[in-house]
């Protein structure tokens, strides 16, 4: 497989900007346009590879919808295991789940613990990082689970709502491929 030739400023040209969405004075960040973009694509998983790779990753861990997306191909390209982080009633099998706090009310992930062996380094992928709830919740449910999670990898940073920043907090070294200040 060739090296893809599109810089991290080339795929961050590719993110659409939506105003307004989901409400006045948000600045949606719409990445389907990225997706949607072959070359823009395969950019962006191999540079998220390639770190995942260097951290030494044995797994990689996404969430459900679009960590699904860039995390599964991530493992692929690394010849690597990949672990569902779902949302509740999704897995067939008996899970562990957390509870996490949103702005307004609470939410639920689970994962099958018979997909992470003891001690395995998990790298979650996952396309943005913005408060951090999420990526933090599924850090915990990981380690419960027994792997040692200390890398998260996000194409977009979204720095001034802090998830980078409460993800270091707890342990969890973050890159990103670009940010979107303001928002």
């Amino acid at each position: 497989m060739t090296t893809p030739k599109l810089s991290t400023g080339e795929l961050k040209a590719l993110v659409r900007t939506v105003p307004d969405f989901p409400e006045p004075g948000i600045q949606f960040r719409d990445i389907t346009t990225l997706i949607g973009h072959s070359e823009g694509l395969s950019a962006s998983v191999h540079h998220l590879a390639e770190i995942a790779r260097a951290k030494g990753a044995q797994k990689i861990a996404g969430m459900e919808a679009r960590g699904f997306i860039f995390g599964a191909a991530v493992a692929v390209q690394l010849g690597i295991g990949f672990v569902l982080v779902r949302k509740p009633g999704k897995l067939p099998v008996s899970t562990i789940g957390v509870d996490y706090a949103l702005e307004y009310g609470t939410d639920r992930l689970e994962v099958d613990p018979g997909s992470i062996t003891g001690g395995e380094s998990i790298i979650i992928v996952d396309d943005l990082i913005a408060t951090g709830g999420t990526a933090l919740a599924t850090a915990q449910l990981l380690r419960q689970a027994g792997g040692t999670v200390e890398d998260a990898l996000f194409v977009i940073d979204l720095p001034d709502l802090g998830g980078a920043a409460k993800l270091q907090q707890a342990g969890v070294a973050v890159q990103t491929l670009m940010q979107f200040e303001g928002e």
